[in-house]
């Protein structure tokens, strides 16, 4: 059986012939639907003097008329999100060494429970999860894509089913393995396949990797089928992306960029881009954001046709997450647009971003107003960062979560008024 039946042989409840993938004897084990005898949980206590901290800083934070704020759960270092198809569990990445599971049982919209999922597995800078819409999870790490088929009803067991989509060592060369934009994403689209984004380990690419790195899909976004299988470079001229997202009709994949570091306090814009067929080239690193040329590659010609972004945002403010709104709960004002988390700078004279920006975009495709905040205060009149978003992501009811890897938490945003 290949990985593909596996998949949708466990996903369905079937019995599946063992498999033995993967360069782990835990792994391998895990293939084999074995114990590894070494899983155990860790939960986060729910109800800690931290909560009580953390909602007296939502006090602060500011909101359109009708909307509110709540703690939904404590996650140590919350990073991007995956919501269950089914609703049971919601997944959080990240930039450490666990993936976290966020159960409410009661559907009070506060978590119940939060502990690390699937422990008997090493895992390193598990940032990125994403869900098939059948129900397989698929974890983007520094350097290798797990899948765990019915992650939903299996997540209850310390051991796991899961194998390696593409192994340690092969998503980049290690070569290029860094500290520096390191965070994965990655969705699946409206053809099926998987996206992932690769973020360049340098802050301007040096001209002597660029050749290898448009081959591997350094600085782009590449996509490969479900059974890990046809890989391709799908995205090119990307700096470092940590936030994607499918228009809900056109297909259309829209990505934040972070732009280049070292220019100034103002320039160069960060980017919100709209990729509408495959090879498109987005600028980097003849540009480092924009149509800011970057210090490096002044001087040179492009060689490219460039994609310039649909929306420039505040630089350095570090738009990261993304999410299209397709929820009923938000006002007419809301359905179809972009929410944004920006995660904040940390080379800027006077800091921005620690908020969530909103973009309204119509059934076209097409921006149709300008990009404005719409969750803000973690960042103080003083300069102090209180919280700093990381991702967006809607639940079944259509309420808003927001991940914060400063304060270690996800919120919640539901409308409950009559404003717009």
């Amino acid at each position: 059986m290949n990985k593909k039946a596996l998949v949708l042989a466990v996903a369905a409840g079937l019995t599946a012939t063992p498999f033995a993938y993967g360069q782990s004897n835990n792994l391998e084990k895990l293939g084999k639907f074995q114990v590894t005898g070494e899983a155990e949980f860790t939960t986060v206590d729910q109800n800690s003097s931290s909560a009580d901290a953390i909602r007296k800083t939502l006090e602060k934070i500011t909101l359109p008329e009708g909307f509110e704020i709540s703690l939904y759960a404590l996650v140590p270092d919350a990073r991007h999100i995956a919501v269950g198809p089914q609703g049971v569990v919601t997944f959080v990445g990240t930039r450490k060494t666990e993936v976290w599971a966020v159960t409410d049982r009661d559907k009070d919209r506060v978590a119940d429970e939060v502990k690390n999922f699937a422990p008997s597995i090493d895992k390193a800078v598990p940032n990125g999860p994403c869900f098939s819409p059948q129900g397989v999870l698929y974890i983007a790490e520094q350097n290798r894509i797990l899948a765990y088929p019915a992650a939903e009803f299996f997540y209850e067991s310390g051991d796991v089913v899961a194998f390696e989509l593409i192994p340690e060592g092969e998503l980049i060369p290690e070569e290029f393995v860094s500290y520096n934009h390191t965070a994965r994403v990655c969705d699946i689209g409206p053809d099926g396949k998987l996206y992932v984004s690769l973020g360049q380990p340098y802050n301007v690419a040096p001209p002597e990797h660029l050749d290898t790195f448009s081959k591997v899909g350094i600085g782009g976004i590449i996509r490969i089928n479900q059974d890990g299988t046809g890989r391709e470079v799908y995205t090119r001229g990307v700096r470092n992306s940590v936030g994607q997202d499918f228009h809900p009709t056109t297909g259309n994949l829209w990505w934040t960029d972070n732009q280049v570091d070292g220019m100034g306090d103002d320039i160069p814009p960060g980017e919100l881009n709209r990729q509408t067929e495959m090879g498109q080239h987005f600028g980097h690193p003849w540009y480092g954001g924009g149509n800011v040329r970057t210090t490096e590659y002044q001087g040179e010609e492009v060689p490219v046709e460039v994609v310039f972004p649909v929306v420039e945002t505040v630089a350095h403010a570090a738009d990261l997450g993304m999410t299209f709104y397709t929820g009923n709960m938000f006002p007419e004002h809301y359905q179809g647009g972009i929410f944004i988390a920006q995660h904040g700078s940390w080379n800027r004279t006077e800091p921005v971003g620690a908020r969530v920006m909103f973009t309204p975009v119509d059934a076209d495709g097409n921006v149709t107003g300008e990009t404005v905040p719409f969750a803000e205060g973690w960042l103080s009149e003083n300069g102090e960062y209180l919280g700093r978003p990381v991702d967006v992501a809607q639940l079944k009811d259509g309420s808003l979560l927001v991940s914060d890897d400063l304060a270690g938490a996800i919120y919640r945003i539901a409308y409950t008024g009559s404003g717009s």
